[in-house]
């Protein structure tokens, strides 16, 4: 193998490893569990979050009475645009390797470039299938239910909880420890 070929197929090989890792990290599950306080009573805080679930297309699952928790549920779509961008950087990987093939074993003529057909939809099919899915929304009340304040351990997909405490500090008075808006991922 010529020195120059191994270098452009070791590239391209990396490059097939980083659209892999990438696809994994666009449809990884970021739930996370954070407690909220609010000084005002706990009914009203579980209505103004029930209320804001709602308006933004979750489903009330029920939930158990005895551990005062409430479920909702929402169907997470996956983005379009970021399909269609890993179809074509998967397509584009294919074509590189399908390249640095073709110039390796020339006697293939050109059914390298058969992975381009492969690698392009089958980028975008993956990230589909694997980020879209049903995600739930948990609320428990851990203070009790008579207090003048309400303490809430509310489990969730970290972008649906980042929004719940800029839309709904104010209102409803929210506070947590800060550690969602302060993050850098």
């Amino acid at each position: 193998m010529q020195m120059g070929f191994s270098s452009v197929l070791l590239l391209t090989i990396l490059l097939a490893i980083g659209l892999v890792f990438f696809l994994r990290a666009a449809s990884k599950d970021r739930t996370t569990v954070v407690d909220v306080c609010s000084p005002l009573p706990p009914l009203e805080v579980l209505n103004g979050v029930s209320v804001w679930l709602e308006g933004r297309g979750w489903k009330s699952d029920g939930g158990d009475a005895d551990r005062q928790v409430l479920r909702f549920q929402g169907n997470v779509a996956s983005s379009g645009l970021l399909a269609v961008l890993l179809s074509m950087f998967g397509g584009l990987g294919s074509a590189c390797l399908a390249l640095v093939i073709r110039q390796l074993y020339p006697s293939l003529d050109w059914w390298p470039f058969l992975l381009v057909l492969l690698g392009g939809p089958a980028a975008g099919f993956i990230y589909r299938r694997r980020a879209a899915r049903i995600e739930s929304f948990e609320l428990r009340l851990i203070s009790s239910a008579d207090t003048e304040q309400s303490t809430l351990r509310i489990r969730a997909h970290r972008d649906e909880l980042i929004a719940m405490e800029l839309e709904l500090a104010k209102s409803l008075q929210l506070a947590s420890d800060g550690s969602l808006l302060s993050s850098p991922i």
